[in-house]
């Protein structure tokens, strides 16, 4: 049934790409969940990607969103997903990103997600979906809107990242942008650089 999205333990191994190390895990919480805390208990390294004694699931009806913060800069190349079976399997994923506080559901329905699809059904692994890398090349966090269960309640047991940190070294060579971050900085340096110049023409 799955034949055509690669299951993800067939293809990511405990290399750079899992990207288990660079989430905020002490930072992610949940929207619409019987337990707040548990929304920690699914982000789990990856040899932990198939245990099920932890898990986040649903309080009042089947939705239920999961706020996840970076603490670097990465490109995101797919979402890994283990999520309940049967009547608590969540159909319907939407992905916001670089929202620094977690979108609400109020916000959700006016606001224009990066991803939003259908999930795969029947499934009891860990499921790769790739992302368009375009859309998420430089994010700082996620929020991750799960609904569409058949019944009232949504559970989710993994969620993880594929995909690599932006390092800030490489921003020096790419004469792309400058992170807002590092904006004074570089302004500094381009003071020093240009020193004795007639003219100041750092954009502010």
């Amino acid at each position: 049934m799955s034949s055509g999205n690669a299951v993800a333990s067939d293809i990511l191994g405990p290399g750079t790409s899992n990207l288990y190390n660079v989430i905020d895990r002490d930072n992610v919480h949940g929207l619409n969940l019987s337990v707040p805390e548990d929304a920690k208990e699914v982000i789990k390294p990856w040899d932990q990607r198939e245990e099920t004694s932890k898990y986040a699931e649903s309080g009042v009806d089947d939705q239920i969103i999961i706020h996840v913060p970076f603490s670097q800069n990465v490109r995101l190349k797919s979402v890994l997903l283990k999520l309940g079976r049967g009547e608590a399997a969540p159909q319907h994923l939407r992905i916001y990103a670089n929202h620094p506080n977690i979108i609400d559901f109020s916000e959700a329905e006016s606001t224009k997600p990066q991803l939003d699809i259908s999930l795969l059904e029947g499934e009891t692994r860990v499921i790769e979906y790739p992302l368009r890398v375009a859309a998420f090349a430089s994010i700082n966090s996620l929020s991750l809107f799960f609904s569409e269960s058949p019944s009232s309640l949504t559970r989710i047991y993994y969620i993880g990242f594929k995909g690599d940190v932006r390092e800030l070294k490489k921003e020096a060579n790419a004469s792309m942008d400058v992170p807002a971050a590092n904006a004074a900085d570089a302004a500094l340096f381009d003071r020093l650089q240009e020193k004795g110049g007639a003219q100041q023409t750092t954009a502010r």
